[in-house]
C-alpha cells in the first residue's frame, strides 16, 4: 500500500492565492481529484490525504466534500481558527465527519515567533487532541524552537512536521536545521513528512545529490517508524514532477532502511492519521 500523505486541491483565483508569485507560475491553474488520479495511477499510488492550503473552514468543507466523492481521497487535514474562545463549538460541527483527520495552521507565515506558545491556540491545541485529532506542524527552521516546546507541552498529541520544517537548501544551510530536527527525535509522538525538500531549494538548479545530506539527517533522527512519504503536489511542480520525486524518495529509502520502504511509503500514514 502507497499513500500519499500531503497533497493539495484548489480553484485558482486572486487575492487568496498571491503567495503563488512569478516564479511559481506552473501552478497558477486549478487543480482539482481527475487532475491527481492519472498521476497516482501512473506511479501506483493507492490514496493520498488531502491538505490544507487556504486558511478557512470553507476549504476544509471543499476538501471534506471531494473526500467524499472520490475514494482514493483518504484523509482530510483541514484548517479551523485554533485560536477561537468557542473552539469546542467550532469542532462540534464537525463530528462525525469520518475524512477529517487532522488540524494544520499555516504557522511559517505568522509574524510572532511566538505564535506556537500563545495560550489561545495552546488551548485549540488541547481541544483538538482531546478529540483525536492529529496536528501537522507547518513552519520554517527558525520556528523549529518554539514547536519544540509546544510538543513538550501535549505528550499524547499527535503531530507530524511538514516538509522536514523546510530547511534552506538553496543557501545550502544545513547544519543548523539539523541540530534543532535532532531535538524532537526523542518524542515518539512526532512524526515528519518527506516532502516539499526541492521546492526550498533552486527551482532550476537543484539536485539529487544535494539533497542527500537532509535525508541522512532525517534517517539519523527519526526511527522508520515516524517517517511518511508526501509528494506536495501540485506546489512539487514548480521544481519537479510527481513522478520524479516519489523515485528519488523511494531510492532515498532503499539505500538507507530498504526494510522500511513499504512502512515510509504508506504503511506509516495509515496508521497516523487512522485512514
Amino acid at each position: 500500500m502507497t499513500i500519499d500523505s500531503h497533497q493539495h486541491f484548489w480553484n485558482y483565483e486572486l487575492p487568496k492565492h498571491d503567495w503563488i508569485d512569478d516564479d511559481m507560475s506552473a501552478i497558477r491553474w486549478d487543480f482539482t481529484p481527475s487532475d491527481l488520479a492519472p498521476v497516482l495511477a501512473r506511479n501506483g499510488v493507492d490514496g493520498c490525504v488531502a491538505v490544507q492550503a487556504d486558511q478557512t473552514t470553507a476549504e476544509t468543507d471543499l476538501l471534506l466534500d471531494v473526500a467524499e466523492r472520490h475514494d482514493f481521497v483518504k484523509g482530510v487535514v483541514g484548517w479551523i481558527d485554533l485560536r477561537a474562545e468557542d473552539i469546542e463549538a467550532r469542532l462540534d460541527r464537525y463530528d462525525g465527519k469520518a475524512h477529517l483527520k487532522g488540524w494544520r495552521h499555516v504557522v511559517q507565515g505568522e509574524p510572532d515567533p511566538y505564535f506556537l506558545l500563545q495560550a489561545d491556540f495552546l488551548r485549540g491545541i488541547g481541544a483538538i487532541g482531546k478529540r483525536g485529532y492529529t496536528y501537522d506542524i507547518l513552519i520554517f527552521p527558525h520556528q523549529l524552537v518554539t514547536a519544540l516546546e509546544m510538543v513538550k507541552l501535549f505528550p499524547d498529541q499527535r503531530f507530524v512536521i511538514d516538509h522536514l520544517a523546510k530547511p534552506y537548501l538553496k543557501d545550502g544551510y544545513h547544519d543548523g536545521w539539523a541540530a534543532a530536527i535532532a531535538a524532537f527525535s526523542p518524542y515518539e509522538n512526532v512524526s515528519c513528512k518527506i516532502s516539499g525538500l526541492v521546492t526550498e531549494g533552486d527551482y532550476e538548479a537543484w539536485t539529487e545529490a544535494s539533497l542527500q545530506p537532509y535525508f541522512d539527517t532525517l534517517f539519523e533522527v527519526f526511527p522508520t517508524d515516524r517517517l511518511m512519504f508526501g509528494s506536495d503536489w501540485p506546489v512539487c511542480r514548480v521544481a519537479t514532477t510527481y513522478d520524479r520525486w516519489i523515485e528519488i524518495v523511494r531510492r532515498a529509502v532503499t539505500q538507507r532502511a530498504p526494510e522500511a520502504l513499504d512502512a515510509i511509503m504508506g504503511e506509516n500514514c495509515a496508521r497516523f492519521y487512522g485512514l
